[in-house]
């Protein structure tokens, strides 16, 4: 079984944005940027499977005898980078700092191996099942960029001006955002994950932080005078659309800094953010465990678990939130 379909939406001037069939873990947005003489990817997919479709899709809008041939990342979660292989010759651009995520996530193969010999009579094996086994890397190799940036980097392909951004660690340690001036549009990666009324998103997952380095990097995402905004996941936004997603950070930190002072630990914490119900349409509550988990290390001083670790806290969560739901106890 794959995910089939996705969105290609046309911003203008040689540049469209991919976007996956439906929301969930895995199902990140991609650009394209076309010119006469060249072609680059803004992130790629997850699996072989979607990038393929990817790059179908691509080829269908690239002139004769041009190919992609650059993948700038937005960071380096495999739902942004690990679909890259499919592009062997393309030169992979990220952050000097992306090499920390990229050591800290296991490889594609040992994930593979991981959701498909979890037990799913457990919680961590079913939320496994349920959210990755969709996905195929039992082939895929490890990608690894051959650029790097720190601070800033302009590129030029045909007529447009490509001016990448080094941010300090938000969303992941090495993330960075994409102006495209010409087209008044910027790729904001994770920093940003969206949600309209038409179009409900999950809520986001910061396992770098601290929140106010995620809010700080939506402001300069603003400060490019950008008027479309392409988030990481979720339907492309205009600027009123990022000032809202700053105000759910900015509560999720409140709460994350008030239950510490109150002595509650990270996982209960999330769990009350989750009864408060403040964003009842978002999707996949349970990531609050991550994002709310990664903000007390930065008040306490606490050492990074592993990720092994912190998924079982996100699935112990999800399980105790579905069944409380269908018992119909207190969520």
């Amino acid at each position: 079984m794959s995910i089939t379909g996705g969105d290609i939406v046309d911003l203008g001037t040689g540049l469209y944005a991919w976007l996956p069939p439906r929301r969930g873990w895995g199902l990140a947005n991609c650009g394209l940027l076309v010119s006469p003489r060249g072609a680059l990817w803004i992130d790629a997919p997850y699996d072989p499977v979607m990038a393929g479709q990817f790059l179908a899709e691509s080829e269908k809008r690239l002139p004769t005898g041009v190919s992609v041939d650059r993948v700038i990342v937005t960071h380096a979660n495999g739902d942004h980078f690990w679909g890259a292989g499919v592009l062997p010759d393309a030169e992979i651009i990220a952050t000097r700092d992306a090499e920390e995520h990229i050591h800290y996530e296991p490889t594609p193969q040992q994930q593979h191996a991981l959701v498909a010999g979890s037990d799913p009579a457990t919680p961590l094996g079913a939320y496994l099942g349920r959210h990755f086994g969709v996905f195929d890397w039992s082939t895929t190799e490890p990608v690894l960029p051959d650029t790097y940036v720190t601070g800033e980097l302009e590129l030029t392909l045909g007529d447009c001006a490509v001016q990448v951004s080094a941010l300090p660690p938000a969303h992941t340690t090495g993330d960075l955002i994409v102006y495209l001036p010409t087209q008044r549009t910027v790729f904001s990666g994770d920093v940003v994950f969206s949600s309209t009324p038409q179009q409900p998103g999950d809520h986001p997952v910061h396992w770098a932080g601290p929140l106010s380095n995620v809010i700080d990097a939506c402001e300069r995402v603003l400060a490019t005078g950008a008027e479309v905004i392409v988030p990481g996941h979720g339907p492309v936004l205009g600027p009123a659309g990022v000032r809202e997603h700053i105000r759910y950070l900015a509560y999720v930190r409140e709460r994350a800094h008030t239950f510490h002072a109150a002595g509650v630990p990270a996982f209960e914490a999330a769990r009350r953010v989750i009864r408060e119900g403040r964003y009842p349409a978002l999707g996949l509550p349970e990531r609050l465990v991550v994002t709310i988990g990664s903000e007390y290390r930065h008040l306490d001083g606490s050492a990074l678990p592993g990720v092994l670790q912190v998924m079982s806290e996100v699935a112990a969560l999800a399980h105790e939130t579905e069944a409380s739901r269908t018992s119909g106890g207190p969520e």
